[in-house]
């Protein structure tokens, strides 16, 4: 299997990290392509962003939580919890991480923009769903729907997102959240989340 990916993208560290801890990661061939350049990666993908899995006999998956529930199918233990309610409760914190990560990445695809024609509206719109999904998360720890006790989908998801926040200086999430940036300092040392993190060059 090839998975097309970005270092830099969240939803594909968010791949790597569950193939990672399912230690199924040997079974890729990682093909680094770049999402907003290269279209022949629309060949594979017609939304052209990563990641994509492309199966050995040519099929293409996409996206990233079509892609993680493949992988997670292929063995387990699984790390998407199949009875509820545990199943929603990890699915949505999936589906929260992801929309900050989309809400992420339209702030720093704008930051790129000349200072004289950055959009205030768009700014404070992404930046104010950053700002909700982060205190949801910090109330999720506090609650325990969030542990370090554990890292599933749900887990994995807001762990890549919340690094994602550091490695592109989104926002400066920690001081208001203390919990939060405690169960970030403790998963970011597990082994998948150290061989899946890049820097910005």
């Amino acid at each position: 299997m090839r998975l097309l990916y970005s270092p830099i993208s969240p939803f594909a560290r968010k791949v790597r990290v569950l193939a990672m801890e399912k230690g199924l990661f040997d079974l890729f061939s990682l093909e680094i392509v770049a999402p907003f350049q290269d279209e022949s990666l629309r060949i594979q993908n017609p939304l052209c962003k990563v990641p994509a899995l492309i199966l050995d006999d040519g099929e293409a998956i996409f996206d990233s939580g079509v892609i993680v529930d493949f992988v997670d199918g292929l063995a387990t233990p699984r790390l998407i919890p199949a009875e509820q309610p545990l199943r929603r409760r990890a699915l949505t914190l999936e589906a929260a991480a992801d929309g900050m990560g989309d809400a992420s990445v339209l702030v720093v695809r704008e930051r790129m923009r000349p200072e004289s024609e950055h959009r205030k509206d768009l700014f404070e719109r992404q930046l104010r769903a950053v700002n909700a999904a982060l205190d949801l998360f910090e109330a999720a720890v506090r609650d325990g729907t969030l542990s370090a006790e554990r890292f599933e989908i749900g887990e994995i998801a807001v762990a890549v997102q919340l690094a994602y926040q550091d490695v592109r200086q989104v926002s400066a999430w920690r001081p208001d959240r203390p919990a939060l940036s405690e169960w970030f300092e403790r998963v970011s040392k597990r082994t998948s989340m150290v061989a899946t993190h890049a820097t910005v060059t």
